[in-house]
C-alpha cells in the first residue's frame, strides 16, 4: 500500500490517539476544497438547448473501499480527495471506531481504490454489516442498526451559543470562497466553523461523505467539538442530525429545509437546529434557546442574489 497523498502533498499519516490542537490556531479555510486538482473534474463536450456545442466542467467520482484492519467495511463513492479522513470518520461515526482507539496506520492505494485503517484493538463487524439501513443521503449513503445507542446517550454543551451576526458572516465567508460546486456543481458542502470564522470546509458528491471527512479531521487533529458549529448545504434530514450529535457539535445550520424526523431527532437530543439561513433569514426550529440576537435584521441588506447559488427549493429536494 501505498502512503495517501492529498492535493497538498503528502503527509505522515499519524499512529497513536490523536492530540489536542488549539482551533485558534487555524486559519479561515484552513482546509477548503480545491477547483484548480485536475483529479476531482473533468471536460465534457456537450451541446446546449440551442443545440450549440459547449463544454463543461463535471465531477469526478470514484469508489473507494475502506478496509477496518482485515475486514471489508463498505464501498463509497467519493471524489477522492482526503481518503485518510473519510475512512476515519466513516468508522468514527458508524460506532466502528472509537475516540480511544490506538489507530496504528492509515494506507491507501489510488490504484487498488482502497483504504486500510489499522487499529491496535482488534475487530469485528460481521454481525452489525448485517443491519444497513439506506439513509435519505445521496450516493447511497448508509448506516447501521444499532446507531441510536450513541445518540441517546449524547449530551450536548448547553452553554453554546449561536450569535444571529455570525450567520450572516458565515453565509458570506462560505458563499464567497472558490469552491468544486462554483466550478462543477453536483456536489454537497459541509464547514466546521467556530463563531464567525469557517474553519474547514469539505466537498462531496454525498452529504455524509462531507461530514465524515470533518469527522475524521478532527479526531486525528484533536479539535473539540463543543463551541463549534456545523454548516451544511444540504438538507437537514435525520442522518445529518445524527451524525452532528454524535459528533458531539451543539448548533447544525443549513442553507437548505428540514425534514420532520430531522427536527424530531434534534429537540430530543437537544442540538439547536437552524435551516433556510440564507443572507439575514433564517428559521429556527430547535435549541433556539442558544440563539443571541446581536444585531437588527431590518438594518442589514438582504442576501447579494451573486451568493444565492445555494438557495432555492431546488436545494431542499438535493
Amino acid at each position: 500500500m501505498s502512503g495517501d497523498t492529498h492535493p497538498e502533498g503528502p503527509r505522515q499519516l499519524r499512529k497513536g490517539r490523536a492530540k489536542a490542537s488549539d482551533p485558534a490556531a487555524l486559519e479561515e479555510f484552513a482546509l477548503r476544497p480545491d477547483p484548480a486538482d485536475p483529479r476531482l473534474t473533468e471536460r465534457v463536450a456537450g451541446v446546449d438547448q440551442d443545440g450549440r456545442a459547449v463544454e463543461t466542467a463535471v465531477v469526478v467520482e470514484r469508489p473507494l473501499t475502506l478496509f477496518l484492519n482485515g475486514q471489508e467495511i463498505v464501498t463509497m463513492m467519493t471524489i477522492g480527495d482526503y481518503p485518510d479522513y473519510l475512512a476515519v470518520g466513516y468508522l468514527l461515526n458508524q460506532n466502528m471506531l472509537h475516540p480511544e482507539d490506538v489507530i496504528e496506520s492509515i494506507d491507501v492505494d489510488e490504484e487498488l481504490e482502497v483504504v486500510v485503517v489499522r487499529t491496535e484493538r482488534q475487530t469485528n463487524y460481521e454481525e452489525k454489516l448485517k443491519k444497513k439501513v439506506r439513509t435519505s443521503g445521496c450516493a447511497q449513503g448508509t448506516v447501521f442498526g444499532d446507531l441510536m445507542e450513541k445518540f441517546e446517550t449524547v449530551k450536548l454543551p448547553a452553554e453554546a451559543v449561536l450569535k444571529t451576526s455570525w450567520l450572516v458572516t458565515l453565509s458570506k465567508k462560505i458563499n464567497a470562497v472558490p469552491s468544486l460546486y462554483l466550478e462543477a456543481g453536483a456536489i454537497h458542502g459541509c464547514v466546521l466553523c467556530e463563531g464567525d470564522r469557517p474553519l474547514l470546509y469539505m466537498e462531496d458528491v454525498g452529504r455524509h461523505n462531507a461530514v465524515d471527512k470533518i469527522a475524521g479531521y478532527m479526531l486525528l487533529h484533536g479539535i473539540g467539538p463543543e463551541d463549534k458549529i456545523f454548516y451544511t448545504t444540504g438538507r437537514l434530514t435525520s442522518e445529518m442530525v445524527i451524525k452532528t450529535v454524535q459528533m458531539g457539535i451543539p448548533i447544525l445550520v443549513s442553507r437548505s429545509g428540514f425534514t420532520a424526523w430531522g427536527v424530531e431527532l434534534a429537540k430530543q437530543a437537544g442540538l439547536t437546529l437552524v435551516g433556510r439561513a440564507k443572507g439575514k433569514r433564517f428559521v429556527a426550529l430547535a435549541g433556539a434557546e442558544r440563539l443571541m440576537f446581536d444585531h437588527d435584521p431590518e438594518a442589514l441588506e438582504d442576501e447579494d442574489p451573486r451568493h444565492q447559488r445555494k438557495s432555492g427549493r431546488a436545494d431542499d429536494a438535493a
